[in-house]
C-alpha cells in the first residue's frame, strides 16, 4: 500500500493528527499495514512539503500541543489521479506455502504439527479480526455508496481468512487420509 495515498485518503474525510492516522491504521481491516509510527510522521512531513497537506499546530490543556493535517485542493488531485491509476493484483507471498514446499525434509509427525500450529495461527487472526471487526465502526459517513464499499473490503479481509483455514483444514485432513494409503502401500510392497 502507497502510504501517502493511505493518508491522503483518510484526511479526505477530516483533518487528523499523526498520532489519529496511527490509530486509524492500527484499528482498521480495510488498511492493513505494518509499518512504523516514524514512517507515517515521514510521510506527512513529505506530504506537507509537496503542498499536498496543510498543518495546524493545536495546543491543548495539560497536554502537548499536536499537530493537525488537513487534504489541500491539490491533494484531493493527487488522491484522485491515483485512485483512477490501474489496481494492482494483490501479492500472493506466503511464506508458509514456502514453508510447505520443503516440508519433504520433515517426518509426517513434523508435518502434521507444522500444519496444526498454522491452522492455529489462522484460526486466531480470524477471531481476533472478527472481533476487531466487530468493536470498531471504520466506515466512513460520507455516502451510502462509500459505507458500502468499505463494509465490502472489511468482508474481503474476513473471507481471505476464513478461505486460508478452511484450505489448511483440508490439506491436514487429506494428508490425513493420504498418510494411511501410505502406510498400506508400504505394507503391500514388502509383503
Amino acid at each position: 500500500m502507497a502510504i501517502e495515498h493511505a493518508i491522503l485518503g483518510l484526511l479526505s474525510w477530516r483533518p487528523l493528527s499523526g498520532y489519529d492516522l496511527k490509530k486509524k491504521f492500527a484499528d482498521s481491516l480495510a488498511l492493513p499495514w505494518s509499518g512504523n509510527n516514524n514512517q507515517i510522521y515521514n510521510s506527512l512531513v513529505r506530504l506537507h512539503e509537496d503542498g499536498l497537506v496543510t498543518q495546524e499546530i493545536q495546543y491543548q490543556e495539560n497536554l502537548p500541543a499536536r499537530k493537525v493535517y488537513t487534504i489541500t485542493d491539490k491533494g484531493r488531485a493527487d488522491l484522485r489521479q491515483w485512485v483512477l491509476t490501474t489496481p494492482e493484483l494483490p501479492e500472493l507471498h506466503s511464506p508458509f506455502l514456502i514453508q510447505l514446499a520443503f516440508t519433504g525434509v520433515l517426518t509426517d509427525e513434523e508435518i502434521d504439527g507444522l500444519l496444526a500450529k498454522y491452522e492455529d495461527e489462522i484460526d486466531l487472526e480470524l477471531r481476533m479480526q472478527q472481533e476487531k471487526a466487530r468493536r470498531v465502526s471504520e466506515t466512513p459517513d460520507r455516502s451510502p455508496r462509500e459505507a458500502f464499499l468499505w463494509k465490502k473490503i472489511v468482508e474481503n479481509r474476513l473471507d481471505s481468512y476464513q478461505h486460508e483455514l478452511d484450505w489448511v483444514l483440508q490439506v491436514g485432513a487429506e494428508f490425513q487420509g493420504l498418510k494411511k494409503d501410505w502406510e498400506v502401500g508400504k505394507h503391500g510392497n514388502n509383503g
